[in-house]
């Protein structure tokens, strides 16, 4: 292979604490060549992210490609590596030493940064990583041919981003599933117009369209059942409906806080965000979950964590959290299909 990309990441939670580093390989077509990350033990965010550049680079030594491209979120290793700055750390001169010596293998290498949401691949295996405290490997990744896709049924009250995150999952293979309907809680929201011009089954069921939600829980249980749905998608859904048997388990929201905190009926969207800041809270996020017939109380399934800063508004701390909400959803959905998800007492437990 003559050209080849890798997407590098690494970090600890409680720098240093625990810690692990990851990689992404691909061609030059944008498909998966191999996919590692390792569990470090205690390590501080920047052991961890030469970690994650040195494992890259001794896998790419391997295939011996004539052109390297190497990405990474951290500014500072990609400065350090492009010699803008100066190595000072005796803990990471071993490390960019060592960097250093396995880049001369190659007849060129570039290393480039990019933000943290260009980097989800790589970010999404160094937490796996994390959650299970072990080494992750995956070897000539391709989209699943064998396996029906996962049938989705996705619910929206609003402009339908959530949805679009999902199906660029989709799209590039990285979700083994179709959204067979989405179901609108309103006839007028631009969430309707992304769904049809993404050539995908829409259905409006309206609130006052419906005596009582019995009537409406009935409607979309009966629109769910004909589209043969295996998972419902609460994608900034606002409307109440009632989970019906059939769905116990089969129905995710996605709640922009660390549940159980900042919960309940009257908390959504910047209601949320504004209470964190009230609170005084360094660290806020997301949380998937299966929905139960009471507000913000089924099992949790994924949470992340962003940072909570001193300047905040509600629309700053909104956008870092839907950070956040783009990987966890998909990770979600893609446990689910996986049938690594068991619930009991009311607690997910994942297996890998």
């Amino acid at each position: 292979m003559e050209k080849i990309t890798v997407h590098i990441d690494g970090g600890s939670r409680g720098n240093p604490g625990p810690s692990a580093a990851a990689f992404v390989m691909t061609d030059i077509n944008g498909r998966k060549i191999s996919a590692k990350a390792s569990f470090l033990g205690t390590a501080t965010n920047n052991v961890a992210e030469y970690s994650g550049l040195i494992m890259a680079l001794e896998a790419a030594k391997k295939i011996n490609p004539k052109q390297l491209t190497v990405f990474s979120d951290s500014e500072l290793l990609v400065k350090q590596m492009n010699g803008q700055y100066r190595v000072k750390s005796e803990l990471l001169k071993p490390l960019y030493n060592r960097a250093v010596d396995l880049i001369k293998n190659f007849e060129s290498v570039q290393l480039k940064h990019i933000p943290r949401e260009k980097n989800v691949q790589a970010d999404a295996l160094l937490n796996r990583a994390l959650d299970f405290k072990k080494d992750i490997e995956e070897k000539k990744i391709s989209k699943k041919t064998n396996t029906k896709p996962l049938q989705l049924g996705v619910l929206i009250s609003g402009g339908g981003t959530t949805l679009i995150n999902i199906l660029k999952y989709i799209e590039q293979g990285r979700l083994n599933a179709k959204v067979a309907l989405v179901i609108s809680s309103r006839s007028t929201v631009a969430g309707i117009e992304r769904a049809k011009n993404a050539g995908l089954n829409v259905k409006i069921i309206r609130k006052k369209d419906h005596p009582d939600i019995d009537e409406i829980s009935k409607c979309i249980e009966d629109e769910l059942a004909s589209a043969k749905i295996d998972l419902v998608i609460q994608a900034g859904w606002l409307c109440l409906w009632k989970i019906p048997a059939r769905y116990e388990n089969r129905v995710m929201n996605i709640h922009p806080a660390l549940l159980p905190s900042f919960g309940g009926k009257g908390m959504w969207g910047h209601h949320v965000h504004e209470a964190v800041i009230k609170a005084g809270c360094k660290l806020s996020g997301c949380t998937i979950h299966f929905c139960t017939n009471q507000y913000d109380k089924g099992p949790i399934i994924v949470q992340r964590c962003c940072e909570v800063k001193d300047d905040d508004t509600p629309d700053t701390l909104a956008a870092r959290v839907f950070e956040q909400e783009c990987i966890a959803y998909p990770q979600a959905i893609s446990l689910f299909e996986e049938g690594k998800i068991k619930v009991k007492n009311k607690r997910v437990t994942t297996t890998d």
